[in-house]
């Protein structure tokens, strides 16, 4: 179970985004997308035939961090350095089977998988846990989704009783307390509500809401021709989920619920309006919604949620409120009912027995995003087992993978990132000193996590069952959403993290000003402690320093050092800023990983901005960590350019064309291609390391190139 950070800008690496698309209470951006490489100790892809990493180990590259048989350099570097950096590499890259994509995130997230998998079956495999304690309940909880037989035996029956209570829905009034009172668990609704962390009082928890009710990816799959084929397999999906619950008329009242859906899209804001911090702060009580977006009950829909005492509430969308409600008050209470017994059934789908599971698996992974092969029950177990008590999962993943000397070893390099990252602050010719001495208050006010929480979840009051998989996942659902309600009104305890320690990945989070490196991150291709200098500073260095640039970015420079979304710029410098990154939108706008489907920059730039940030002010940390010496030449390869082949490596990876195209639409981040191509072509050192010329493809004249951080 995914843990977000309702109410703060949180700027992750790899965070898929369709975890948070369209979410109501939720404003993240991250480093990458798939969060999801390889030996290449003596080959490029060590990888078994079927594509995967299959064991426990962490890969290595080479004998020094990079394997330089993985190049293929019968490309010019100025052409696609992506290409020449990883080639060859790239060509036996196999994607499995269960995947929409592989390479360097995808094999660590397997390694991590893997890692819980041995965890996880060896807890389940003993007879002495204590009950009740945190490993019994993994176990159970692992339990609970392996047994096939019992799940095929109760079919259905989990559902029925929500579907019979959305069957005795008999008014508007009904259905919207309906949709408060699931909120935290199997449901739909038109809007969704959170608490988390005050933008403008990160010290303090609010209730957020935004817009919602979309059952694919965002609007464009509704408005845009392109997705076209997807809509039409979407109503056939609705169709046949309908059939298998039961429902009257499905055929007819699938094609309803699909143009009720094309209504609520065509209110919905665009990817890029969603990003803007300041247009997605707007301050009302519950009392004025209702005044200025009449035909849905909102208060008996907070009450219900458990929030209705809420003096406060932030709503993302505002304009978008009337719309939407209007739709929800013109629509005949019998089609919202058939439309929140889709979303439930197709929601609760994957835990119940295969003619639903397989349904669902059909569409939403192999019609959307292209994946031919359902994952093993055995390894959706695990996750769901890994998913239940995520911290406490992490707590015997750090015990035995994440040795004591990593954490010191990070702390080293984060120390000269950020000196490094002062330093070019200090020198910015676009800034003038007011806005400098702020930023560099900021940065001075980062608190940097690394590896795991120094205190853990408490998971006691959680309960799981080995012969239970549905109710384990309602009282899943039902804990953490009640876990965030209790918090409304009180003070942020910022020791939290939002993801696990076996997550690969990273995150920056503006109300707390701090950046977080959970251990799965912190090896191979991206820190190898036993690797080279440039290397590391290439791989994690460039992580850490795109972290540092998500505070800095076009959105997460809207709050300041103590987490505050205020304006703490002249109005001279942040039109400088302004400008500079229009100049960078108009670069990726051009790029286009599949033919008909450019880059968005509206939606990609807090992540183009933090690759830039992390290429420059990693290299320039990667020289502090030199102290004056000379950078070693290694197998005929200078320190800078093994920094933009460790930069290049971590980026390695290949997708399925559905899986790209629903990234493109969807994903706060650009495609690895162009993670690496982008920022390099920006940096004058790229061109000095590898002689690109002004014939070279990605060649920018000096002074067209940005230069931010």
């Amino acid at each position: 179970m995914k843990r977000l950070l309702a109410g703060a800008a949180v700027a992750a690496l790899l965070m898929p985004a369709a975890a948070f698309a369209d979410s109501s209470s939720h404003d993240h951006a991250c480093i990458g997308t798939a969060c999801e490489m390889v030996s290449l100790i003596e080959t490029p892809m060590a990888q078994a035939a079927d594509g995967g990493w299959k064991g426990t180990e962490s890969p290595r590259y080479g004998t020094w961090g990079f394997d330089l048989s993985g190049r293929d350099t019968s490309v010019r570097p100025g052409d696609d350095f992506f290409r020449f950096a990883n080639g060859k590499a790239f060509d036996q890259l196999v994607i499995p089977s269960d995947r929409t994509s592989y390479g360097s995130f995808p094999l660590l997230r397997e390694l991590s998988d893997n890692r819980m998998k041995e965890l996880v079956l060896g807890l389940a495999a003993r007879t002495d846990l204590v009950a009740g304690s945190d490993e019994q309940k993994i176990a159970d909880a692992y339990r609970s989704y392996i047994d096939e037989a019992r799940i095929e035996a109760v079919d259905a029956q989990p559902l029925q009783p929500y579907l019979a209570a959305i069957r005795a829905i008999d008014s508007h009034e009904a259905m919207a307390t309906y949709m408060g009172a699931h909120n935290g668990d199997f449901g739909a609704a038109f809007f969704g509500a959170g608490v988390g962390a005050d933008a403008k009082n990160p010290t303090r928890h609010v209730v957020s809401t935004g817009h919602s009710g979309l059952g694919l990816p965002n609007r464009d799959y509704y408005l845009d021709a392109r997705y076209a084929d997807k809509e039409e397999k979407y109503q056939a999906y609705i169709a046949e989920m309908l059939t298998q619950i039961g429902w009257d008329k499905p055929v007819e009242t699938a094609a309803e619920i699909v143009a009720l859906e094309n209504k609520i899209a065509e209110t919905h804001w665009t990817p890029a309006e969603n990003r803007n911090r300041d247009r997605t702060y707007n301050e009302y009580t519950i009392q004025r919604l209702a005044a200025e977006a009449p035909g849905f009950d909102w208060q008996a829909f907070y009450t219900a949620a458990g929030v209705g005492h809420a003096d406060r509430v932030i709503v993302r969308q505002d304009t978008a409120m009337p719309k939407i409600a209007a739709i929800f008050a013109e629509t005949p209470v019998e089609l919202l009912k058939s439309w929140q017994a889709f979303h439930t059934a197709d929601q609760m789908a994957p835990l119940l027995s295969k003619r639903f599971a397989e349904l669902r698996w059909g569409f939403r992974d192999r019609d959307l995003s292209g994946q031919p092969e359902q994952r093993s029950r055995e390894k959706r177990a695990i996750s769901f087992a890994e998913g239940a008590l995520g911290e406490a999962a992490g707590r015997l993943y750090v015990a035995q993978y994440f040795p004591p000397e990593y954490k010191a070893k990070m702390e080293e390099l984060v120390a000269n990132l950020r000196l490094a990252q002062a330093e070019r602050i200090q020198n910015l010719t676009w800034m003038g000193d007011e806005t400098k001495a702020a930023a560099l208050d900021k940065l001075n006010k980062f608190t940097v996590k690394i590896g795991y929480p120094d205190k853990w979840r408490d998971y006691s009051a959680l309960q799981i069952s080995g012969d239970d998989l549905v109710g384990n996942a309602v009282r899943m659902r039902q804990w953490s959403y009640a876990d965030r309600v209790s918090r409304l009104d009180k003070e942020v305890d910022k020791t939290e993290w939002g993801m696990t320690p076996q997550t690969v990945n990273a995150y920056y989070n503006s109300v707390n000003n701090e950046i977080v490196f959970p251990a799965a991150i912190l090896q191979p291709p991206f820190f190898d402690p036993n690797g080279d200098a440039a290397v590391n500073y290439g791989g994690i260095g460039g992580v850490i320093g795109h972290e540092i640039g998500h505070g800095f970015d076009d959105q997460g420079s809207k709050s300041d050092g103590n987490g505050v979304l205020r304006n703490w710029w002249t109005a001279e410098d942040r039109a400088n800023f302004d400008a500079l990154t229009k100049r960078l939108g108009e670069q990726y706008q051009q790029y286009a990983p599949i033919e008909g489907h450019n880059i968005n920059p509206g939606l990609t730039m807090g992540e183009n901005i933090g690759d830039a940030s992390g290429v420059a002010v990693g290299l320039a940390a990667y020289r502090l960590s030199l102290k004056g010496e000379p950078a070693p030449v290694i197998d005929g390869t200078t320190g800078e350019q093994r920094f933009f082949y460790g930069w290049a490596q971590v980026w390695q990876s290949k997708y399925r064309d559905a899986a790209l195209i629903q990234q493109i639409a969807t994903d706060s981040h650009s495609p690895a291609q162009f993670r690496v191509i982008g920022p390099l072509r920006n940096v004058d050192d790229w061109y000095t390391a590898f002689d690109v010329k002004p014939t070279d493809k990605y060649y920018i004249a000096p002074e067209d190139r940005i230069r931010l951080w």
